[in-house]
């Protein structure tokens, strides 16, 4: 059953790119940018936290 609803999901995606590559294209875009803030603010915390 999780092997169905993962194909059934894969194909979605693929089908909103396909139809509004645009949009697919700002959520990428934004969860990169989540992705690389994220980072960000983990070599921030751990420098902040060598300085002392």
């Amino acid at each position: 059953m999780k092997k169905v609803l993962g194909w059934i999901l894969v194909f979605l995606l693929v089908f909103w790119i396909g139809t509004n590559p645009g949009q697919a294209a700002d959520v990428a875009r934004s969860l990169g940018d989540g992705v690389a803030d994220i980072f960000t603010n983990i070599g921030t915390f751990f420098v902040e936290l060598s300085d002392g």
